[in-house]
């Protein structure tokens, strides 16, 4: 059975690592980059479109406003990454935003970051695939229809990608990441080239239709505006996602940790921000136009038209004399947001272990893997996002709705623990240098704090039809992590060492089931007597009569001391007369304890698993739910159980000297008996 499931496990994820092999898996900045900053990195393929898309309502009237709402948005990016620079010095230790909301405002506030933390994780994987998925799909309209086999599929991939172990994973997706950099960045240097340079008018497809306003919107004016530009610049905040995920990965970086962190926080917002403001760029110079409804607001658009994304319109207008820039740029693109899935698969299995730790969710998920990742956080995130894959339709348009809130929850429960954090520090710190220092930081922070607070009310404002969701899912995810913590709390009170001593039960009642009377009836039997009970009986249960009376029979002709009972069962149950005697054996003495002995088969076969001791498995689930009761199995081993067991040779004293080819086995782990050397005329014995 082992063998059966390790050969698979070791061809999937590799051989199992040691724990002190740990260190080896920490990563150089060059590889962290692409690890921790690629969700970061992505969100500028979408987070653009983002933008079109919400001012599209008004029609082209509002489309001009795009270049301004994308410097604002490059502002909060900055501000945030400078003040998340600050965390990675103040807490190194991969907690995050939940460490500092939980240090600096207490456990409640720790939890409703964590529950926003772990909602964003997963609709990070579920948008960022999906995204890559459409991005694909334009440049291939052949895989239209099967964006949520496709979208489903990566998920499992980067589950099994991510299950080989942070290092491997990191590596295998840094090429991926580092051409959608290139790509980006040389798109819009090429675009910029055609267009300075040359002089070439570049239009995307969109360009020539004209671009209405949904119905009933038609030019906007006042607060209608005003609220539209606001509901596009909270859609434009998804390009901050991610920004968060290196303050919880920290420990993943080579020492010094929190400065290869805040150097690789400072290298995401420099490129980011790069490609986003150029994109932006290269959306107004090529006529980019993109539409909530297509159909109804593209006039002149011809019949059944599939709108491309920005990203692709943009690209195939620039590179029009270079065909495949165009798919590199497609093919990067799709990647890149695929991969950007891989962030939360390094960040949502660390903070569950962080957690478990804590004693929030299971403790299972604390536990690393054979990889030395946190196999059972990345397998619980790869099953939630196909969850919501599934639910919205693998629509990343539907999902993002979702996505800011979580985000923007985090960042402002951060950015305040940490003005709290340094007000602390200032009312003991005496060094005027290091007083100044604190100060600054303070600073940065709080104008980290009025950025994403104002985003977060906007989101709040403009997005409360869809972000309802999210803010449900982290109330439930808030509720069920405090039930944890108080079942856990619960059971270390019950087990918790105090002044009274164990009560010892007045007698032990042991029972020995009994189905046939065979070599492991007869074991259990002597193995039970050895443990002196006060009482020991056989029990049978009477499913078939002639069955019981031959048991019987072979009982009286062997001379088995050991009393039988059997227990009648009109039904033909074997589980229930056993539960239903050990209860009348509580009953009629409670002080008692009754020990149950199982005979069990030992098998060598998986196979061999489904034909024996199906009933002993029952027995054994129901009955460790009986207070008083102990259960005992005792194993027989099989004869293809002892054929599972590798064998060693060992040659007999003498052989060797006599000159002897034959060489005998034996089972290992075996006692070998070995004989005594056989006098010799020519040697001493004792020799």
């Amino acid at each position: 059975m082992p063998n059966l499931t390790d050969v698979p496990k070791r061809i999937l994820i590799g051989r199992a690592l040691r724990s002190d092999k740990l260190g080896e898996t920490l990563l150089p900045k060059r590889i962290a980059l692409p690890v921790f900053a690629s969700d970061a990195l992505s969100s500028v393929a979408y987070a653009p479109e983002e933008i079109l898309l919400t001012l599209s309502i008004a029609g082209v009237s509002a489309i001009h406003f795009s270049w301004q709402i994308g410097v604002v948005v490059a502002v909060v990016m900055l501000a945030v990454v400078a003040s998340y620079r600050q965390n990675v010095h103040a807490y190194p230790s991969g907690g995050g935003d939940y460490e500092v909301a939980t240090v600096n405002h207490g456990s409640n506030s720790g939890l409703v970051v964590a529950s926003a933390l772990m909602v964003d994780y997963v609709l990070t994987v579920a948008v960022s695939t999906t995204s890559g998925v459409a991005n694909v799909v334009s440049a291939v309209p052949a895989l239209h229809g099967h964006e949520l086999a496709l979208s489903i599929t990566l998920v499992v991939l980067l589950m099994g990608m991510n299950l080989r172990g942070v290092r491997e994973s990191g590596t295998a997706f840094a090429v991926p990441t580092y051409a959608f950099m290139i790509g980006v960045i040389g798109m819009v240097g090429y675009g910029l080239f055609r267009h300075l340079l040359l002089g070439d008018t570049m239009r995307a497809e969109s360009a020539g239709f004209h671009l209405e306003a949904t119905p009933g919107n038609g030019a906007l004016t006042g607060f209608a505006l005003v609220f539209l530009l606001l509901r596009a610049f909270s859609s434009g905040c998804a390009a901050l996602t991610g920004v968060e995920a290196i303050s919880n990965g920290v420990p993943a970086f080579r020492t010094p940790k929190s400065r290869n962190a805040a150097t690789t926080l400072l290298l995401m917002a420099g490129i980011a921000v790069t490609m986003f403001m150029g994109i932006i760029y290269l959306a107004h110079l090529t006529g980019t136009q993109m539409a909530e409804n297509p159909a109804q607001q593209l006039a002149g658009a011809p019949a059944g038209y599939q709108q491309k994304t920005a990203l692709a319109q943009i690209s195939q207008a620039v590179f029009s004399n270079f065909t495949p820039g165009f798919y590199f740029i497609a093919a990067v693109t799709g990647l890149i947001l695929v991969l950007a899935a891989n962030t939360a698969f390094n960040g949502f299995p660390v903070l569950g272990s962080i957690l478990a730790q804590d004693r929030y969710l299971p403790r299972q998920l604390h536990t690393r893997g054979d990889r030395l990742a946190f196999s059972n956080g990345i397998i619980l995130l790869a099953a939630v996002a196909v969850v919501f894959i599934a639910a919205f339709d693998a629509d990343p348009n539907r999902l993002i709705q979702l996505y800011i809130v979580g985000v923007f929850v985090s960042f402002n429960m951060s950015q305040s623990g940490m003005i709290r954090h340094w007000t602390r520090l200032l009312r003991t710190e005496t060094d005027p240098k290091e007083r100044r220092r604190m100060q600054r930081s303070r600073l940065i922070n709080g104008f980290g704090l009025v950025m994403t607070a104002a985003v977060l009310l906007v989101v709040l404002v403009t997005k409360i039809g869809h972000a309802w969701i999210a803010i449900a899912t982290m109330v439930t995810l808030f509720v069920m992590m405090k039930a944890i913590r108080r079942h856990y709390d619960r059971v270390a009170d019950e087990l918790a060492l105090d002044d009274e001593k164990p009560v010892r039960p007045a007698r032990i009642h042991a029972i020995v089931l009994v189905s046939k009377l065979h070599k492991p009836t007869l074991r259990a039997l002597a193995y039970a007597e050895l443990t002196r009970p006060h009482t020991l009986e056989a029990v049978t249960v009477n499913v078939d009569q002639a069955d019981t009376d031959e048991l019987r029979a072979q009982w009286e002709e062997q001379d088995v001391q050991v009393p039988l009972k059997a227990l009648e069962s009109p039904y033909r149950e074997v589980t229930a007369p056993v539960l239903e005697y050990v209860r009348r054996l509580r009953s009629s003495s409670p002080r008692d304890v009754v020990s149950v002995y199982i005979p069990e088969y030992v098998v060598g076969h998986w196979y061999e698993h489904l034909l024996h001791n199906q009933s002993a498995l029952r027995l054994k689930g129901r009955l460790l739910f009986k207070p008083g009761v102990m259960v005992t199995s005792v194993p027989w081993q099989l004869e293809s159980s002892e054929r599972r067991r590798a064998v060693r040779s060992y040659s007999a004293p003498g052989d060797v000297r006599r000159g002897e080819p034959r060489r005998r086995t034996v089972p290992s782990g075996a006692a070998v008996e070995i004989p005594a050397a056989s006098a010799s005329p020519d040697k001493d014995p004792a020799k």
